[in-house]
């Protein structure tokens, strides 16, 4: 059980402290994980930006995910999905529709910063948890695709299926917590508030504002 973000933030960045001199990326996934990434960066001295996807919803729940798409376009289906019998044009209608929405917020976002260098750097790609993974999955797959030097997958917690899932697609894996008895990322904090697109963007300014301190 997690205090709040910032306490998931504090225990992964010491589970990753050995990064705190190569100057890492840490990539948040908007919008909950921005506040983690945000303290991760600045414990880690390393940069903060952002990495757009989104999750595809299932038509009867729009928590559950029948997968993810990323801000390419490539969408990924989890093998859950199949065994609905969705409707096709139903699946090419919510990718179109949270593909509106990361233009929309990659429009907000880049009013603050233009995006970060991935290519040749240590990146973690930070979550404040894992249901199902599909987010994870994709966010995983679109950095891969910008050639980072090594790959990492930070969440405080985990289904133990969706942990399975997306460790293949990193180099290194740090997740603090995978019970068995997941249902839900917020049964695993005791405060779990909203972030807003506002709040997202007061945290890339003031990263973009800062400078990484020399080691030592």
């Amino acid at each position: 059980m997690f205090k709040d973000r910032l306490d998931a933030a504090r225990q992964l960045s010491k589970a990753l402290a050995k990064y705190h001199s190569q100057n890492p990326l840490v990539l948040a996934i908007p919008r909950g994980a921005v506040p983690m990434g945000a303290w991760m960066a600045q414990e880690l001295n390393g940069q903060l930006d952002v990495v757009l996807v989104r999750k595809l919803r299932a038509p009867f729940d729009p928590e559950v995910a029948i997968g993810a798409v990323d801000e390419t376009g490539l969408a990924y289906l989890s093998p859950y999905a199949a065994t609905l019998g969705l409707d096709p044009q139903y699946v090419k209608d919510e990718i179109k529709l949270q593909m509106k929405t990361i233009k929309a917020r990659r429009k907000q976002y880049s009013l603050t910063r233009a995006p970060v260098e991935v290519k040749g750097r240590v990146v973690i790609v930070v979550d404040d948890g894992l249901a199902t993974g599909a987010t994870m999955m994709s966010a995983l797959k679109a950095t891969r695709e910008k050639q980072p030097r090594h790959l990492v997958c930070a969440i405080p917690v985990a289904s133990p299926d969706a942990l399975a899932k997306v460790k293949p697609l990193a180099d290194e894996t740090v997740c603090l917590s995978a019970p068995k008895d997941f249902m839900a990322v917020a049964q695993f904090y005791r405060q779990f508030p909203q972030v807003d697109d506002e709040q997202v963007l007061v945290f890339l300014q003031a990263s973009a504002q800062a400078t990484p301190k020399a080691p030592g």
